[in-house]
């Protein structure tokens, strides 16, 4: 399960996962005829005509083969056509055309481009896509080019405008890339210098490219009215990239005030996409109200874009902040912590982020001064780069106890709950997680939770412990992923932990953990309790799945079957268990019989449990409890991914865009209710697929997944089923067709009687291991083995006074040294 929880975490950076074109290209070589019939069916092409076949041409076309995969998530097929073998009218008889690509488009040349210009994959794609957006995307160059703009998108739609220093650089490709995806959302426009700059405040002779977002639509959450000229504006200040880009358009959207009535403690920190966004609160009395909300609104536009701001109102008992502080802020860096302050002005609150943004520019400034760009190069993973550029920055581990051979058996028995991480310091997601995970525990100590101790174990240096086969008093099975967590209870086994390989979710995990499992349970009220996060006030805002036995204690076989599913479950899901007359009279109210396993699941009220049948084992039980715990029509995101795809079943996936006003709201509703339609009149023909649906606008990530099931961004809605038992083949319900219960069941039908052709196929699902396992010890038991057994003593002073370094690579273990070579001392392979 951990590998898939990697694969989604690299899903959120590149989005391509197991569904990328494994050992293929996207760059097609057409013939004539090819040619002529893609041209005429309307498709959108990028070729080149090829003639002669020079350095720079190859350099080209090796570019050109870059590009092929990136632009055909934007319905653009790439190509070439050799001009020796096929005859093409004017493009394969003048040679005047060798430095020359073209863009056709409804059947005809829309756009031909020199070689200068698209001379690298950034260049094609952003000048590509900038010639397909020519209408959207527009360019001005004045300051009354800008105003004109303004005043014509005034009432109707934000700007976004982009200042790139020259054309088909990684900026340019970039703000073309989101113009694609949010053209009909705002207004794009695009500058290259030009007395524009003056009015955005923009010296041209600097070398950062920038964004900024113009305030033109009007917004119900905004309180100060717009300047009769100009409409406020919001510049991004980080480095112009997608995502940052993508990043920073979310943050446009958020309310500009928010009010609360809890104390700024009690405030759940900002959840994506604003999670990395800082806090500000400021607080209201009754009497001053309307003035607190005009001065909040005021700091409110002063911080755009730099920290979300939220008025938390006094009179609400639930504030217990002193009177003596009028201001607070949370940073995300610093998890939940409040900072609580004092101010006699707006500017003390601006200042204190302003610093900090300038403290982080110079940080930056001085990273990359420092970057040894040789190294760098040869690194070609995001994670594997992240690592790479904090190698100087040593981890600090006070806060979590290295285990070894020596000392594992009496940490772990000292604690009633150990988490334990084993880790390679060579791999680069090992070392990406060991920062999250040393997050994790200080969070812990600051939150005084004494009862979980957090150590990690190097496996690149104590393989004996990691390595250890079953027998040998380690209450886990041989480490074979890495990283990997184990949670560890005195006498117990381990117990696996599968969530997502961040902060957040392990916290939340570990937190869970800690409850009794399962919590035994005597009144009524001791139920209501349980059911209303009364009983476990430190897991407040969590909303977990719960699951309550009932039980009598002359029948101890029911019971032991539930303790050993409610166990299997800790971490992920609450149990309670209820036995005797106070079983009995609950029972009786719900109108179940005893024995009986209640789920009552967080998308579901307490007042309509689940009731399973009895199950004659633990796997059998948590078979039951999982699938009462599902949602009938689940959205789908990159967080719950992994469980749902731990099914097995195939995914019937419904894509929804983002809405633009409360019409789009109901009509994504509506979609969604009819795939629930399907599901109750399929009955139990739905129970081989898993309906499920993704908002691209809360899960951008969906975009790269839809493009790369079917080749290019269909119209959405868009229906498809994938991840099929039976195969790799991707079907997508008929386009521009109505999404109807009756029609989506006969489409399925279809698809299992073998009439409806796959529109994609999914690519190779291969994870490899991230790292090989080096077992040192074997390698010195064998180095010294070959010295004393092999050597004479001429040869061992020959080897003193010219020692040879020993390649590693040449020791690692294979399964064929484990099973034939080792005795019965050494380690066996991970």
């Amino acid at each position: 399960m951990m590998w898939m929880c990697v694969a989604v975490f690299l899903l959120w950076m590149r989005s391509g996962g197991c569904t990328d074109k494994a050992n293929t290209s996207d760059l097609i070589e057409y013939t004539a005829a090819d040619f002529y019939e893609k041209l005429h069916s309307g498709k959108m092409m990028f070729i080149y005509f090829e003639h002669q076949v020079s350095p720079t041409i190859s350099l080209f076309l090796v570019e050109l083969e870059k590009s092929a995969e990136a632009l055909q998530d934007y319905g653009v097929l790439v190509g070439t056509i050799n001009c020796n073998k096929e005859l093409v009218q004017t493009y394969c008889t003048d040679e005047r055309l060798l430095h020359t690509a073209f863009l056709f488009r409804g059947g005809k040349e829309f756009l031909s481009f020199d070689l200068d210009t698209v001379f690298d994959v950034n260049s094609i794609v952003s000048e590509v896509l900038f010639a397909i957006l020519r209408d959207e995307v527009k360019y001005v160059h004045t300051d009354a080019d800008l105003l004109a703009m303004e005043k014509a998108a005034r009432g109707k739609k934000d700007i976004v405008l982009g200042y790139v220093q020259s054309l088909g650089t990684q900026e340019h490709r970039s703000m073309m890339e989101t113009a694609y995806v949010y053209g009909s959302r705002y207004q794009f426009i695009l500058i290259t210098g030009g007395p524009v700059l003056k009015h955005l405040g923009v010296n041209e002779s600097s070398h950062s490219s920038g964004v900024w977002f113009l305030h033109c639509r009007v917004h119900s959450g905004f309180m100060t009215p717009m300047t009769p000229e100009r409409c406020p504006l919001t510049r991004m200040r980080k480095p112009l990239s997608t995502l940052s880009l993508h990043a920073f358009l979310q943050l446009m959207e958020a309310p500009l005030v928010s009010e609360v009535y809890d104390d700024p403690s009690s405030v759940q920190p900002p959840q994506f996409p604003y999670q990395q966004t800082p806090q500000v609160f400021l607080f209201s009395r009754p009497a001053t109200e309307h003035l607190d909300l005009d001065t909040a609104t005021a700091l409110a536009w002063r911080l755009r874009g730099l920290a979300l701001l939220l008025l938390v109102h006094r009179q609400s008992p639930a504030v217990r902040t002193p009177d003596e502080y009028n201001a607070a802020y949370r940073l995300p860096e610093k998890s939940s912590e409040v900072k609580y302050l004092t101010l006699h002005s707006l500017d003390e609150v601006l200042d204190i982020f302003i610093n900090q943004e300038k403290e982080e520019e110079e940080e930056e400034e001085e990273e990359d001064e420092e970057e040894d760009d040789s190294h760098f190069g040869n690194v070609d993973d995001e994670i594997a780069a992240t690592v790479f550029e904090n190698r100087g920055n040593l981890l600090d581990m006070d806060s979590i106890t290295q285990l070894t051979s020596e000392n594992f058996h009496t940490a772990v028995a000292q604690s009633s709950l150990t988490v334990a991480l084993f880790y390679l310091k060579w791999d680069a997601v090992s070392m990406a997680f060991l920062s999250s995970f040393i997050e994790v525990a200080e969070l812990l100590a600051d939150s005084e939770v004494h009862d979980v101790q957090m150590s990690a174990v190097d496996c690149g240096e104590w393989t004996d412990l990691c390595a250890a086969q079953p027998g040998s008093a380690v209450p886990f099975q041989p480490i074979t992923a890495f990283p990997s967590v184990l949670l560890l209870r005195p006498r117990e086994s381990a117990q696996p932990y599968r969530g997502m390989l961040g902060s957040e979710a392990l916290h939340r995990f570990i937190m869970m953990s800690r409850a009794d499992c399962p919590l035994l349970l005597s009144t009524q009220d001791d139920v209501t309790s349980f059911l209303q996060d009364v009983s476990h006030p430190e897991l407040t805002g969590y909303k977990p799945d719960r699951v309550v036995g009932l039980f009598k204690t002359h029948t101890p076989t029911g019971l032991q079957v539930f303790t050993a599913a409610a166990k299997s479950l800790r971490g992920d899901v609450l149990s309670g268990l209820l036995t005797d007359g106070p079983a009995e009279k609950w029972a009786a109210g719900l109108a179940v019989d005893l024995p009986a396993v209640l789920v009552f699941p967080s998308w579901r009220t307490h007042t309509h449990p689940s009731a399973l049948p009895a199950s004659s084992s633990a796997e059998e039980l948590l078979t039951h409890i999982n699938t009462a715990r599902l949602h009938p029509m689940p959205e789908l995101t990159v967080e719950n991914l992994p469980s749902f795809l731990w099914l097995g079943k195939a995914l019937l996936i419904l894509f929804v865009g983002e809405e633009e006003d409360e019409i789009g709201r109901r009509q994504n509703q509506a979609l969604v209710e009819e795939m629930r339609g399907v599901v109750e009149l399929g009955g139990w023909r739905m129970e081989r697929y898993l309906p499920c649906w993704i908002h691209l606008g809360r899960t951008p990530a969906g975009m790269s997944v839809l493009g790369s099931y079917l080749g290019s961004m269909p119209p959405l809605p868009a229906l498809v089923l994938t991840h099929l038992p039976s195969g790799g083949g991707v079907y997508q319900y008929p386009p521009n067709t109505p999404i109807a219960a009756s029609s989506v069941l006969l489409w399925l039908q279809r698809v299992e009687d073998g009439a409806e052709s796959p529109a994609g196929t999914l690519g190779e699902d291969s994870w490899p291991p991230a790292a090989d396992f080096y077992d040192f010890l074997n390698i010195m038991d064998t180095q010294e083995a070959d010295s004393t057994q092999q050597q004479s003593p001429k040869e061992e002073e020959e080897e003193e006074e010219d020692e040879e370094e020993v390649d590693v690579k040449e020791h690692l273990v294979s399964n064929e040294a484990t099973h034939d070579n080792l005795d019965s001392n050494t380690h066996s392979e991970l």
